[in-house]
């Protein structure tokens, strides 16, 4: 019962925030993973959002840890690094409570994460897996369109890029874009190089993503 009534809590905070707060957070874990690679791509991202599809995001997101129950402020997390991941048992609850009371949490394979981050997501979610998105999910038809699904921004191992997500009741709680390497592209160009083609789709399938979240 006090579970219920935690979860119902929480949900009643989520939903205001939902309809109202427009925040982000980055993620920090614990593992040794370089949670804090790619530092201007998420304000950059924010920008991005602001000035195309209206959205009114404060341009210098927070950093939250798993454990915090201060996430429950945020309706969108962002998480990325190369490495490690490893969760508690109570930050493996926090998030589950977290993410199945309304919120969000994208997490972008900047290359090397993707093998920790599977056993570490069957603590959140032990009877649930991560389900390949196809081209037709909505995540790819919101303020920009990607017909052919989620767009390859730097090669790595030169395999096709992925977006895998689990669902609560029909709803996208988590994304993880595999093999694309979003933030790459939402860092300032000198960072990479990247040509400006390529940064902007990486921006407009960021921006999708925000969309999702904030507007539906």
């Amino acid at each position: 019962m006090k579970q219920l009534t935690l979860l119902f809590f929480v949900t009643i905070i989520l939903t205001s925030l939902n309809s109202s707060a427009q925040q982000v957070a980055i993620l920090k874990y614990n593992g040794g993973g370089d949670w804090y690679s790619n530092p201007t791509a998420l304000p950059n991202l924010i920008r991005f959002c602001n000035e195309n599809i209206n959205t009114k995001i404060d341009e210098k997101p927070e950093t939250i840890e798993v454990g915090d129950a201060k996430i429950f402020q945020f309706p969108f997390l962002h998480m990325t690094g190369h490495g490690n991941i490893v969760f508690s048992s109570e930050e493996a609850r926090n998030l589950n409570t977290y993410l199945l009371s309304g919120g969000f949490l994208h997490i972008d394979d900047n290359y090397g994460m993707e093998p920790y981050l599977r056993k570490e997501l069957l603590k959140v979610f032990p009877d649930k897996e991560l389900e390949e998105l196809g081209a037709d999910h909505p995540i790819f038809n919101q303020e920009f369109q990607f017909p052919e699904g989620l767009p390859k921004i730097h090669e790595h191992d030169g395999k096709r890029p992925q977006a895998f997500g689990i669902f609560s009741q029909d709803r996208l709680v988590l994304l993880f874009t595999f093999e694309a390497d979003l933030g790459d592209g939402w860092e300032d160009p000198s960072v990479h190089n990247d040509s400006e083609e390529v940064r902007t789709k990486a921006l407009q399938m960021g921006a999708n993503i925000i969309s999702y979240v904030f507007k539906n």
